[in-house]
């Protein structure tokens, strides 16, 4: 059997950066504390000093500023990888992703691609506030003109941001910081330097015949506690990691529910108009409405801005107790 070893999602995402900077020289970074201080989340340690100051840019306190320095340097015909300290940071620069990066191909008749990717971390962390804890995986799944990616495991991270690096179009890459110290296994194939993870593909982290549970970044995790927990009790649920927001792998889906004829969608982002919501409205347009056997339920965060408090945050976010919860409704046991 090939060699597997253990690996963080960190290390996963500096491998990446090293190697796609060293591969093609229009590669650089930009972004706050990148450089010299190693990244906030080390995400880029050791990379200022191996690449130096053309390749590794440490920027002033400016989202809408650097993310359109990343623009035009896309446009100009350079891959820029900008990094936001969090996504919720993006908000201020949301007009240069989507006005100037998601729509210019389309304007440009094609002739103006914008190869740049914004990589961060997403969604809620732990304490800190309201303001500090969304996840936009809604927001920009909704824009034509971008790809979203949204990484669970060391492998997805190291495979989404290979290959969002080398798409031409921009891609939102929206990480975890809870993940970023996990380790995951690791093959020797998925830490060569030529493995990516195609973006729009979705993995089967489980197989399973009752019921399938769809999930993306840290809610895998608790999809996959869940399942274990479902076990025990003669449950066997299908866990699909979606790792793609925007193009999304209805197909892997669709072909899921047609085996378990029962789907229920888990995410850290709000319901309303979410990647459930969606997923729902896909399913009910498609074939595999046929299939099922009972209503798709959806697994959310509530329906609240984040409170600060360690024990409302942990109600307000989805945890493995709920998404047995719904399990067994849709399962009807």
């Amino acid at each position: 059997a090939a060699a597997v070893s253990q690996v963080t999602v960190r290390d996963a995402l500096n491998q990446a950066l090293d190697e796609e900077l060293e591969r093609d020289e229009r590669v650089f970074l930009l972004g706050e504390e990148v450089a010299q201080y190693d990244g906030a989340y080390k995400v880029s340690r050791g990379l200022w000093k191996k690449y130096g100051d053309r390749r590794v840019i440490d920027t002033p306190i400016s989202e809408m500023g650097f993310a359109g320095i990343a623009v035009g340097a896309a446009m100009a015909g350079l891959r820029p990888v900008c990094e936001f300290m969090t996504f919720n940071f993006s908000m201020q620069a949301i007009d240069q992703v989507i006005n100037s990066a998601a729509k210019t191909c389309y304007m440009s008749g094609g002739s103006i691609a914008v190869p740049v990717v914004f990589r961060g971390p997403n969604g809620a962390a732990a304490g800190v506030g309201a303001q500090h804890s969304q996840c936009f995986a809604a927001w920009y799944g909704h824009c034509p003109g971008l790809k979203v990616v949204s990484p669970w495991s060391s492998e997805d991270a190291k495979g989404l941001l290979k290959a969002s690096i080398r798409d031409d179009n921009p891609v939102v890459m929206l990480e975890n910081e809870l993940l970023y110290g996990v380790p995951f296994e690791m093959s020797d194939e998925a830490q060569s330097k030529e493995f990516i993870v195609p973006i729009g593909k979705a993995k089967i982290e489980r197989p399973g015949t009752h019921v399938t549970l769809v999930a993306h970044s840290r809610p895998v995790g608790h999809c996959l506690e869940a399942a274990a927990v479902l076990a025990k009790e003669g449950v066997e649920c299908e866990v699909i990691n979606l790792r793609s927001i925007r193009p999304m792998d209805m197909e892997a889906v669709e072909a899921s529910v047609a085996k378990t004829n029962h789907l229920v969608t888990v995410e850290g982002g709000w319901p309303q108009f979410g990647v459930g919501a969606e997923i729902s409205a896909r399913i009910m347009e498609g074939s595999a409405f046929n299939h099922l056997d009972a209503p798709v339920v959806r697994v959310t965060g509530a329906d609240v801005p984040m409170p600060y408090a360690k024990i409302l945050e942990d109600n307000t976010l989805p945890q493995v107790k709920d998404i047995v919860f719904a399990v067994k409704k849709t399962l009807n046991i």
